[in-house]
């Protein structure tokens, strides 16, 4: 089996019911990459986008685990899980006198989770304690509660309410847990809630409209079509200030030599301590660099294939 060079980002549209790391395995084996490592995990229950960077574009992971996230979700009242969502054992079951619910009520109590709030982690998290991760721990009968936490809920919008259901849209920081989230306007609201679905529809620039459903990825691997659907390393830097390196520059970084501002020839205005990409004439990446007074910090230099 040859093994691909190429380099770059797959939009993947995760299928329920599988978790990220077995996506990023599935993309590996159809790709015949090196390496294949994912910004920012789904769920297992959840759908939507997942960034998958492949071979050298691992090293840009990083820049996308910290973009804004867009998410669409069902929440459901009345009963809350030990999850918080739809995938765990009930908790409570609380019977709805939904009449006594208006929908100013909901709304308001919605727009109370707009802004900068404190969330508590949810115990069952791929955050870890002393090395190992909380659900493994819950799991274990051992369940560790980690302290709030500050996220920026940027929006919420209500698009249905169909009690004991409530469809909506929500806007955030990286690191929201959008089932705890449904649990908090739960409580908020003296019945309880979990999260029934959740779709992710955009993470750190990337939307669902330019995602590949996995059915998809497999055809385009059969018919050797797999790299037109890759978005190229530079591409994938969406927002960050570019320079076009003349040939001294990109000598100079392929050698791994000191860069100054001196090399930027046209001189580009990056604000101090700000990421930039330096890509050549093609617009192939050859480097991230981070602006220094005295020399710039590689962030990651790019071999080209």
């Amino acid at each position: 089996m040859e093994i691909s060079e190429l380099n770059g980002v797959f939009i993947i549209d995760k299928p329920p019911d599988m978790t990220s790391a077995k996506v990023v395995a599935h993309v590996k084996k159809l790709h015949h990459a090196r390496k294949v490592g994912h910004s920012g995990t789904l769920d297992p229950f959840a759908t939507g986008v997942l960034v998958c960077c492949v071979n050298q574009a691992t090293k840009l992971a990083r820049f996308f685990l910290h973009g804004d996230k867009t998410y669409e979700a069902v929440l459901e009242l009345g009963i809350t899980t030990d999850t918080q969502d739809a995938t765990g054992e009930i908790v409570t079951v609380v019977a709805g006198q939904w009449s006594l619910l208006t929908d100013e009520m909901i709304r308001s109590a919605f727009q109370r989770f707009e802004g900068a709030i404190e969330q508590q982690p949810p115990i069952y998290s791929a955050l870890k304690h002393e090395g190992v991760p909380l659900y493994k721990l819950a799991r274990r009968g051992k369940p560790v509660q980690k302290p709030p936490r500050p996220v920026f809920i940027s929006s919420i919008q209500i698009h249905e309410i169909n009690l004991p259901e409530i469809r909506f849209t929500v806007s955030c920081s990286s690191g929201t847990y959008i089932r705890t989230l449904a649990a908090d306007i739960g409580e908020a609201l003296g019945y309880g809630a979990h999260l029934k679905s959740l779709r992710r529809t955009q993470s750190s620039g990337f939307a669902i409209e330019e995602a590949i459903p996995l059915a998809e990825l497999e055809r385009l691997a059969s018919s050797g079509n797999l790299s037109n659907r890759m978005i190229p390393m530079a591409d994938a830097l969406r927002g960050m200030p570019a320079h076009v390196a003349d040939d001294a520059l990109a000598k100079k970084i392929a050698h791994g030599k000191l860069i100054t501002r001196n090399d930027m020839v046209p001189a580009e205005t990056v604000g101090s301590g700000e990421f930039f990409k330096v890509v050549d004439a093609e617009d192939t990446l050859l480097a991230v660099l981070r602006d220094g007074e005295g020399a710039h910090k590689y962030c990651g230099v790019f071999n080209q294939v």
